[in-house]
């Protein structure tokens, strides 16, 4: 085993100034810099670590595919399988080389990120460190000015993907919550919401920390889809001093 590493660095939900020191460090100092996009894209994580990138050999790793099959289906499973295989393979030749491999992740590396299918396959066998980032729900909650816990509140984070009973259900018991992976389930999150009674307090953020950020009550979201960076905001009212 070499004593190069692979580092999950979070870069935050978008804007270039909520990066770590820690991360920013990281980045400039890594030979090689990989980080996941659409193909034929340029890369979210890619794009917000711009301004901090330095001369470094650069991996785009390309989803072969995104939202083209339901993510249950099996088809997708078994591609996105073979390309996290492939993906670490290509990442774990360089560290095998003697080079660090800094992969860069949207918001935290271990929350809802693809770093962690790469992390599950080389962990075992080489070194890995992780640079937290700022996650989404945190960078948009705090451009909302929504205080969300207060007390003894209790946060649940909730995918959009979830069947709409199973989300009314779980707003229902919740003091506060976070709905994130949104998209084409925008309808469904909306009424989930709305069954649960929660319309009122639930504030819809698109893009948030980013140039063309959207924050509106959620009663005032419209629309049938949402971006794939937006989520949705439910703040809780416990108790205070």
């Amino acid at each position: 085993m070499t004593g190069a590493r692979l580092i999950g660095v979070g870069v935050g939900p978008g804007d270039p100034e909520l990066l770590t020191v820690a991360a920013v460090r990281a980045i400039e100092a890594a030979p090689v810099v990989a980080w996941f996009a659409k193909a034929g894209r340029r890369g979210h994580a890619r794009t917000v670590a711009d301004v901090w990138m330095k001369p470094c050999v650069e991996i785009a790793l390309d989803y072969p595919l995104t939202t083209e099959i339901a993510f249950d289906d099996s088809r997708y499973r078994s591609a996105l399988r073979a390309f996290y295989d492939a993906s670490s393979l290509a990442l774990d030749a360089h560290i095998d080389a003697g080079r660090d491999v800094a992969l860069l992740c949207e918001g935290d590396p271990m929350f809802y990120g693809s770093f962690m299918h790469v992390f599950e396959r080389l962990a075992p066998r080489r070194p890995v460190k992780v640079i937290p980032g700022i996650t989404g729900m945190s960078g948009c909650w705090s451009a909302a000015l929504a205080p969300m816990t207060w007390g003894d509140d209790a946060l649940v984070v909730l995918p959009g993907t979830l069947p709409e009973d199973a989300l009314a259900r779980r707003l229902r018991e919740a003091d506060a919550a976070v709905v994130m992976k949104i998209g084409r389930n925008f309808d469904k999150v909306r009424r989930a919401i709305e069954e649960a009674g929660l319309t009122d307090r639930a504030i819809y953020v698109e893009r948030g920390t980013q140039g063309a950020q959207r924050i509106v009550p959620m009663a005032e979201a419209g629309g049938v889809a949402a971006p794939y960076f937006s989520l949705v905001l439910v703040p809780g009212r416990g108790r205070r001093p």
